[in-house]
């Protein structure tokens, strides 16, 4: 390819570059969901039917997104429209307690952890396992350093070593096969350190959940940092979130 081709190629493509994550808003992205308030039919438990794992419950309306894949099977079950997504990518929580999504509730930031932000808010080194994941959010989790996302320019690099590491990102739903490779990850970085759950695989099982293949004991002994939902989650959910815990959002 010439330099000609180059720029053609590049004058073709636009400007892929997103200026500010934290603003940025996807385009055809099923998000956070949702829920409109009153009461759902007598007896009626579409949704609950149509969910593959269990994320919805009825009376009162509620959402867990650490178990939901965003399918929309649940929008296509509902019979009074009443759940519905959007294309908000801040879903990510601290707390399992906080993905629980209900009506009326709108994307909030994610909490700020000042001693993580002094800690880690100008340099934080992450190691990712995929703990039996499909590669879907390996591959979105990738992206976040591409040219598009661009979060090494907020001091956020991915690193070879968990020796190097100060924290670990899992994905998939730790199976028995990969429990002894994550835990060895995990005990090889030197604390202060971090865990970030990534994708409902991680944070629930997901659609393996209470498999006899999983091992998820590591999870059991340490509580996640951080909790980032989806299947796979958008790269902006991934990078905002890190942005608000560490302190990075502010104006």
């Amino acid at each position: 390819m010439t330099l000609i081709d180059a720029l053609r190629v590049r004058r073709s493509q636009g400007r892929q570059y997103i200026a500010d994550p934290l603003t940025a808003m996807p385009q055809g992205f099923r998000g956070r969901p949702r829920l409109a308030a009153g009461a759902c039919g007598d007896g009626c438990d579409a949704c609950v039917t149509a969910c593959p794992t269990a994320a919805v419950t009825p009376a009162p309306l509620a959402l867990d997104l650490g178990r939901c894949t965003l399918c929309g099977l649940c929008a296509e079950a509902c019979p009074d429209g009443r759940i519905g997504f959007t294309a908000e990518p801040r879903m990510a929580a601290t707390t399992p307690a906080g993905l629980i999504v209900r009506p009326g509730d709108a994307a909030t930031p994610v909490p700020e952890d000042g001693a993580l932000a002094r800690l880690f808010g100008r340099s934080l080194r992450l190691r990712q396992v995929s703990a039996g994941g499909c590669n879907a959010c390996e591959l979105e989790l990738n992206a976040a350093a591409n040219v598009n996302f661009d979060v090494q320019r907020y001091g956020v690099e991915w690193v070879a070593s968990p020796r190097h590491a100060d924290g670990l990102v899992v994905t998939g739903p730790l199976t028995r096969a990969m429990a002894a490779a994550t835990r060895l990850a995990w005990d090889a970085m030197p604390a202060p350190r971090v865990l970030v759950a990534v994708g409902a695989c991680a944070i629930s099982g997901g659609l393996y959940a209470g498999s006899d293949a999983l091992d998820r004991a590591l999870l059991d002994d340490v509580t996640p940092t951080l909790y980032v939902p989806g299947c796979p989650p958008h790269p902006l959910t991934f990078v905002v979130a890190l942005l608000e815990l560490l302190g990075r959002a502010r104006p």
